[in-house]
């Protein structure tokens, strides 16, 4: 199916390109990823995960090629196109003056929440990961791990659409960790689109529902877990195992 014309795409990436001096970050890039889906764009240090994220969500303008949010082109129509999105970096910027709560009862204002609806929308985002004890602690005194939830749960205060998560498991225990996963999958489950980067390999091998690798700025192979076994030949291979050689034959 052709990705610029797809009324059923939560995101199109079409022919993106990226550069930073002599360096082409992102080289052509094309993405269609599916209303409801679970994604993860994996990619060796340097692939250029992070910049086409960015590009996404209107943190940086690309050089050339478009964007498009359920159809909304990002640069054309910035505000529309965000509406729907909430993006967490892999080092989320909190007000560390701001208490978690009045965190949460910020970002809702930002998105035009009316407190009767950001309340309890709030209570029940940090009593699932796990904050709802510690909301009246200012957010400079909450660990990595619990800094990246607030994060999530800031970002999931309006409910968006799609989601952009890059690394959100870094510095999260195996408790929080699971919290996060099964969050993920919740809202997934409710029609939300989810595209992450990942690092753990495992976590988008159990996660995700496509999974596309990058490399030099490049899509170099998309599909299932089972599809991209399919390109390799080997039918029992862990995605490490995919992940690896097609990386390595890019590299060659």
């Amino acid at each position: 199916m052709d990705i610029e014309t797809s009324p059923a795409l939560a995101l199109e990436v079409v022919n993106l390109h990226k550069k930073f001096g002599a360096t082409h970050a992102v080289q052509g890039l094309r993405l269609g990823i599916r209303t409801g889906e679970f994604y993860a764009l994996l990619g060796p240090n340097g692939a250029g995960k992070t910049t086409t994220l960015r590009m996404v969500a209107g943190l940086l303008r690309p050089d050339a090629g478009q964007v498009r949010i359920f159809g909304v082109d990002v640069v054309e129509q910035p505000e529309q196109a965000k509406r729907p999105l909430a993006w967490v970096p892999d080092e989320p910027m909190l007000y560390d003056k701001l208490r978690g709560l009045e965190y949460l009862e910020f970002v809702a204002g930002l998105w035009g929440m009316g407190a009767a609806a950001a309340a309890p929308r709030a209570q029940q985002l940090l009593e699932w990961l796990g904050l709802w004890e510690q909301r009246d602690a200012y957010a400079e005194t909450y660990s990595k791990g619990m800094r990246q939830k607030l994060a999530l749960a800031g970002a999931l205060m309006h409910e968006p659409k799609l989601l952009i998560l890059d690394e959100p498991l870094t510095g999260l225990d195996a408790a929080a960790a699971r919290q996060v996963k099964d969050l993920l999958k919740d809202i997934v489950r409710k029609g939300a689109t989810v595209v992450l980067t990942t690092h753990i390999l495992e976590v988008a091998e159990r996660l995700a529902e496509r999974i596309g690798i990058i490399a030099s700025g490049r899509l170099i192979a998309e599909g299932t877990l089972d599809q991209l076994r399919a390109l390799q030949g080997d039918s029992q291979g862990t995605l490490e195992d995919v992940f690896l050689s097609l990386t390595a034959q890019q590299a060659g």
